[in-house]
């Protein structure tokens, strides 16, 4: 978020905290982004602050972190001081979260494999009908892609090879649902924390259905190889696939990215390096 809106958006979480009786002296901004993550002081309470306009977002983020801390997956879980909704507060939606403290541990690919197996166990043991197929999301980056005005500083030449590899990949990869399943959908290393309880899954809003492999993608190269029975030429196309969309969302007219042109290069020279390991 720009400063401005930044200040209104921890404005707003602290209000909504306070009116809730959680103690306020400090806000800390842990991340900022299109959406901002807060620490609380002394309440020592995480909250997740967006635009009202990604209230349903929010919310379906808060439904999937109860279900799956109850079949016990990885996962941080919400706040238990305060009821488990999304309150709107000068025109953002607020969720609370407990906070862990990092312990400042590299995670080992085979512990990060292992936090995998363990959150998709609990994945196959929900029912979540409101989350949409990854394909989806490949809909709506070509949406971006696509319109001139919604991506207006995306040159001819590099709009026409991330539709050509968005279309591509995610016909190829979305045409065989025989290995579906409810996915994290963004679990690269930014949202996997490692805590005194291990490895915790965070950003639940981005759950989706696809192949186990759409997730693994997003994990570093070391972790697949320790996740039984994945498919490494599926898991590297669906790398590809992943830095096509992250691309995609940069060149958005809008995105709220920090660093966001350095993201525009970095994107498109990961796509089409993902592209020559997959052949």
């Amino acid at each position: 978020m720009e400063p401005r809106e930044l200040r209104r958006a921890v404005a707003a979480g602290r209000e909504a905290a306070v009116a809730l009786g959680l103690p306020v002296d400090d806000v800390h901004v842990v991340h900022n982004s299109d959406r901002v993550v807060l620490r609380l002081l002394p309440c020592d309470a995480l909250l997740r602050v967006a635009p009202a306009q990604g209230l349903a977002e929010a919310e379906f983020e808060v439904a999937v972190a109860r279900r799956l801390a109850e079949a016990g997956a990885p996962v941080a879980e919400l706040d238990p001081r305060v009821e488990p909704r999304v309150p709107v507060r000068d025109g953002f939606a607020v969720s609370f979260w407990t906070y862990y403290a990092p312990t400042g541990s590299a995670i080992a690919p085979a512990e990060y494999a292992d936090a995998f197996l363990r959150h998709h166990a609990a994945l196959r043991a929900i029912d979540l009908d409101a989350a949409p197929h990854f394909t989806d999301r490949i809909a709506s980056a070509l949406n971006v892609v696509n319109d001139r005005d919604r991506s207006p500083e995306l040159a001819d030449v590099d709009r026409a090879f991330l539709a050509d590899t968005l279309g591509g990949l995610g016909a190829a990869i979305g045409g065989d649902r025989a290995r579906d399943q409810l996915l994290h959908g963004e679990p690269h290393p930014g949202n996997l924390l490692d805590t005194a309880r291990g490895p915790l899954f965070v950003d639940l809003a981005t759950c989706c259905r696809g192949p186990v492999e759409f997730d693994l993608a997003h994990a570093p190269e070391e972790v697949a190889p320790h996740y039984p029975g994945a498919d490494s030429g599926l898991v590297h196309r669906c790398r590809a696939l992943n830095w096509a969309l992250f691309s995609a969302w940069r060149w958005r007219r809008d995105d709220q990215m920090p660093d966001r042109d350095r993201g525009r290069t970095e994107g498109l020279r990961q796509v089409r390096a993902a592209l020559e390991r997959c052949g």
